[in-house]
């Protein structure tokens, strides 16, 4: 290992260095580095400032069809044995895996790592002063608007080094930097206090929107929902903003999960090439998109990623599977292994584009009449089973097409699988983002309001 300050690469190296002198038979590390900064601001006042700067180990060893993970936070080279040691102790106490293992040398990925994704951002660090004037500029944006009580922002910067070292040959890993701007305007007074929120999130610096408008978004937002009220009980159409539109294809994903289908606890466990969009949609996987987070070259194993259709024409065409996961069903790994330094690999969806309607979600408002309009989800009974779905929400009543009132305080329900079925894109996904999910509507959802 060389320098005063060892990279990720060569401690994962040196770990791997030390699972073999304890007596693993194979092993993996991944080494993972971050430094992050932030700044809150709230009521005009300086709330919080942090800095952080830390290291992650883990060490995941094989002892035939035995395994064990091992993590520390420590990154001095004396402490590796000790870990090694450990891990392999608890490999040889552990059960037997039939379906544990690393990938093949032919499995893996060519690429080493993230070159043509632009994810880490050659701007400097932004200083504290920098932070502090963009958390101060929109919380001053929010509370100049009338009827803002209060608000609070924040700002952050934070770049992560990861490196994958394995006993089968690959080494490889990324840095990628994070900036983000938010704000929580507060508006109204007493028990009649509503809030909201905007933000942005980016891989560079210089691609956030502007402070001042993100404030002023967020106290807009907070104003309109004040004097809210119950909506009526029955059957209406639902249009899920496009803020909260993911979270119904995050069901979906948690639906198609390998590690759900080989425990059997799936409502889309029998729906391989059968219909779980409408006719005409598509789900994509693109892990190679520049600029977005969730991109990268290669999963948690080493294997290569591509672009490839979950659904296609609204018919399902693949699981989300690691490598267990998949000789558990008989199948070949999608390249979807995510995992932490405290964990080992589970299935885990890369960046997602669902095809986009022709309408705005203006139009769509217009189009459905009478319905409610969904900006906020609170809470989640959801059924792997069955699909059953019951969520609690908040946003606006339409009436005639156009907004009537706020509303607070309402259940949707549902059945998941025919909800997905039934869904309307807008056209409003926004492209920076890991998930490129527009607003939704749906038809003949079940609202508890008044």
């Amino acid at each position: 290992m060389s320098g005063a300050v060892p990279s990720p690469a060569e401690i994962a190296e040196a770990l791997l260095a030390a699972a073999r002198s304890a007596g693993a038979e194979a092993a993996d590390a991944v080494v993972i580095e971050e430094r992050s900064s932030g700044i809150d601001v709230r009521a005009g006042k300086l709330e919080e400032a942090g800095r952080s700067e830390s290291m992650q180990l883990g060490l995941r060893v094989f002892m035939g069809q035995r395994s064990a993970i091992a993590s520390a936070s420590d990154s001095r080279p004396d402490g590796f044995s000790g870990l090694a040691e450990r891990a392999v102790a608890m490999a040889s106490e552990a059960p037997e895996d039939p379906y544990a293992g690393l990938a093949g040398p032919d499995e893996l990925s060519a690429a080493r790592d993230a070159a043509g994704l632009d994810l880490d951002d050659p701007t400097e660090e932004p200083e504290p002063a920098a932070l502090e004037d963009w958390a101060r500029a929109m919380e001053g944006a929010a509370t100049a608007a009338s009827g803002i009580a209060q608000a609070e922002a924040s700002a952050s910067w934070g770049r992560s080094t990861l490196h994958l070292a394995a006993s089968n040959g690959f080494s490889g890993g990324w840095s990628s930097t994070m900036s983000s701007l938010s704000c929580t305007a507060i508006g109204g007074e007493g028990l009649g206090m509503e809030r909201d929120y905007d933000y942005d999130v980016r891989t560079h610096l210089g691609d956030l929107r502007g402070a001042e408008e993100i404030g002023a978004r967020a106290a807009e937002r907070a104003l309109a929902r004040l004097g809210p009220r119950k909506p009526p009980t029955g059957k209406a159409t639902v249009l899920y903003d496009e803020r909260v539109a993911g979270s119904l294809i995050g069901h979906l994903l948690q639906a198609i999960n390998g590690a759900a289908i080989a425990r059997g606890a799936s409502w889309a466990r029998g729906l391989m090439g059968e219909a779980v969009l409408p006719e005409g949609l598509d789900l994509l996987e693109e892990p190679h998109r520049p600029r977005v987070p969730g991109s990268r070259r290669f999963d948690a194993e080493g294997l290569p990623t591509a672009d490839r259709a979950l659904v296609e024409k609204g018919l399902l065409q693949s699981w989300l599977l690691d490598l267990s996961n998949a000789r558990k069903l008989g199948l070949s790994s999608s390249a979807n292994a995510s995992r932490s330094a405290r964990s080992g690999p589970s299935p885990s969806a890369h960046n997602l584009r669902l095809t986009p309607g022709s309408a705005t979600r203006e139009e769509l408002l217009a189009d459905m009449g009478t319905g409610l309009w969904v900006t906020s989800l609170i809470g989640a009974t959801i059924n792997p089973n069955t699909g059953d779905y019951s969520r609690g929400a908040s946003g606006f009543w339409v009436e005639n097409g156009e907004i009537a009132y706020p509303v607070s305080e309402c259940t949707i329900a549902g059945s998941l699988p025919d909800m997905l079925r039934r869904i309307i894109p807008a056209n409003d996904g926004r492209e920076h983002t890991g998930r490129v999910i527009p607003s939704l509507m749906i038809e003949r959802m079940s609202i508890a309001g008044a």
